[in-house]
């Protein structure tokens, strides 16, 4: 017979670190124990954690079980989230958000080429967060995964849709400056090279 304080633990953890709400058949294949098993210790938890007011609750939701703050400090979450501490974004991350949202559908590698260094962990944070999500598969060899941004992405920037994003020429230099710089660089190779 298995420990019920061991099962207890090992769905708290498996539940603070989901993403997503996680059904008593998932928990209990992934604890190697029975559903009925699962969901009696969790109701036992649930219980535990409201007797001891504790800043989180667990909540069977339609999808399944999650853990959640507790409304009596919604509060303090809120002024939490509204610092925004738990959103901030690196420069990377907010490059590769920008390629993603205007290049969508894109892979990982299509990500990579464009900015020239590895992207992998920025993905994972970013599709963690909710900014962006799997789209689909690109036809061909490997059937890379190829990502496009949420409905959270556009809630957070307060767009309606990818259309009310800012045109992308508004941030390339424009044709006339590229073209001089070209030119400019060339008369100083020459003049190099003239030396």
């Amino acid at each position: 017979m298995r420990d019920d304080a061991s099962l207890e633990q090992r769905l708290e953890a498996m539940l603070t670190v989901a993403l997503e709400p996680i059904s008593a058949e998932e928990l209990a294949d992934v604890a190697e124990v029975d559903t009925a098993e699962v969901t009696s210790a969790l109701r036992r938890l649930r219980e535990e954690f409201l007797e001891q007011r504790r800043g989180f609750q667990l909540a069977e939701l339609a999808s399944g079980w999650v853990m959640q703050s507790s409304p009596d400090v919604a509060q303090w979450v809120t002024r939490f989230a509204n610092r925004d501490v738990s959103h901030r974004l690196s420069s990377a991350a907010l490059e590769t958000l920008a390629i993603i949202a205007y290049r969508q559908p894109i892979s990982r590698a299509q990500i990579t080429a464009l900015r020239g260094v590895n992207v992998d962990g920025v993905v994972r944070l970013l599709e963690q967060r909710g900014y962006i999500g799997e789209t689909g598969r690109a036809p061909g060899p490997g059937q890379s995964i190829l990502y496009g941004t949420t409905e959270l992405f556009l809630d957070r920037l307060g767009l309606s849709g990818l259309h009310e994003l800012p045109p992308i020429e508004d941030f390339l230099v424009p044709v006339e400056t590229a073209q001089a710089l070209v030119a400019e660089m060339a008369t100083t190779a020459d003049d190099l090279d003239g030396a």
